[in-house]
């Protein structure tokens, strides 16, 4: 009778704390009948029904649930008895004690008897309402996010410290010729190929190394293989403890650029001619200047000026005087060096800057220009044809210039003294 007893007591114990586990375990346990009235419960149940115990053994879940609101839960039960399988789902139920509905994770098993025949189910359902909660307003949030990086006039994505692409928006997508989705995952050689990548990496690496916002222009080719200019904000970003990585935003800046250069162009281009002006001229004849007398290099500037330019806008019209100098100018494109600085400097008046030219070779070019601009014969609207000629001063840098426009003096006063001395001549300066 005594070891009955002791295995009676060791057994009530094995139940009583086995009653402790199921009640503690954070989730709603159950059994119930092969017609669904529950068997058991556990107390986290009972406090969710507000009843007790007494109250729920031997009922089906009709009288806890309200299945006008959802019968998924009758439904899945009867699945698993009828089918014999086990089931994992959601279930969204309408608890009648709360007046609310719940959302709950449940696994769902069959019981059997000795013979192996299905005799009821049990169960197990996790409450995960707060849960789908923030799942549906992170949804949201991401929703509201992509609506908003998509449609923003910038390419965005992230890039790990691995490059690979954590993210982009669909206009970087779309930069790339590839689906959101297709991009996601890859590194940036598979995706924009590895001389490309391996360009953008380096402005993506300094943002790493330093841990600092960089701002750089970067060139990627469209579609048609024509190269884009996008200026790009990276700044660092720390994905969890161990994976850093870049945020880019880039925007396509190639039309402000071009019209960038196109008004670069206007402030140093004579309108007329397409020549340099007078400020480009100045510009690049001052550098120039210090280069030669920092690295004792030869350096020469030519100045001319068309002979009685006056008689042929008096005798042949203003338009006429206009196509004389594009004539000019043409010509003298043909005949300068590409390293020489060519620009229209006054109304009829030429320079043209000769770097590492010394006074003799400038003065072969010099006699051979007006040679080849005395052959000129223009003809338009008016009759017969204009024909003209050029003074022409020259000046070499000497070690007392103390400055370009002391250079830029002398040649033209070798050009007023080749005016003087009856034109179509080349002078030079003491």
């Amino acid at each position: 009778m005594e070891d009955k007893k002791l295995c009676t007591d060791a057994l009530l114990l094995k139940i009583n704390q086995l009653e402790s586990v199921l009640n503690n375990v954070g989730a709603y346990i159950y059994t119930k009948d092969i017609h669904g009235n529950y068997t058991f419960t556990n107390q986290p149940l009972l406090n969710l029904f507000n009843k007790s115990c007494d109250q729920v053994i031997g009922r089906d879940a009709s009288h806890f649930f309200d299945f006008s609101f959802s019968d998924s839960l009758r439904r899945n039960d009867q699945q698993v008895m009828r089918e014999n399988i086990t089931l994992e789902t959601e279930e969204s139920n309408f608890v009648k004690a709360l007046g609310e509905s719940r959302v709950f994770k449940t696994i769902k098993k069959p019981l059997h008897n000795a013979r192996g025949d299905v005799i009821g189910m049990c169960g197990i359902s996790t409450d995960i309402t707060e849960q789908k909660k923030y799942e549906t307003i992170i949804k949201e949030q991401k929703q509201l996010l992509d609506a908003v990086l998509d449609n923003v006039d910038s390419h965005i994505y992230m890039k790990d410290h691995l490059r690979t692409y954590r993210y982009v928006n669909r206009k970087a997508a779309g930069l790339f010729g590839l689906p959101v989705e297709d991009i996601i995952g890859k590194k940036d050689i598979e995706v924009i190929g590895r001389e490309t990548a391996d360009n953008f990496w380096i402005s993506d690496k300094q943002v790493l190394n330093s841990n600092q916002k960089q701002t750089c222009e970067e060139i990627f080719k469209d579609e048609n293989n024509n190269p884009r200019r996008y200026m790009s904000v990276k700044m660092p970003y720390q994905i969890n403890e161990t994976t850093p990585a870049v945020i880019g935003f880039s925007t396509d800046i190639t039309e402000l650029y071009k019209l960038k250069e196109e008004l670069q162009k206007q402030a140093n281009t004579d309108s007329l001619t397409g020549l340099n002006n007078h400020r480009f001229f100045i510009e690049n004849a001052q550098r120039e200047y210090h280069r030669a007398g920092r690295y004792h290099l030869p350096l020469t500037v030519m100045t001319l000026d068309i002979d009685n330019f006056k008689f042929i806008n008096d005798n042949y019209g203003h338009p006429a005087g206009d196509q004389v100098l594009t004539a000019l100018s043409q010509s003298l494109l043909s005949i300068v060096r590409f390293e020489d600085v060519l620009a229209r400097t006054g109304g009829e008046e030429f320079s043209v800057l000769l770097p590492e030219t010394d006074m003799h070779q400038a003065g072969v070019l010099a006699e051979r220009i007006r040679f080849e601009l005395q052959k000129l014969k223009i003809a338009g609207s008016w009759s017969g044809e204009i024909k003209m000629t050029v003074s022409i001063g020259l000046a070499a840098l000497k070690k007392t210039d103390d400055s370009f426009e002391a250079l830029f003096s002398r040649a033209d006063k070798a050009l007023y003294k080749a005016k003087k001395q009856g034109k179509n001549r080349v002078c030079t300066s003491a």
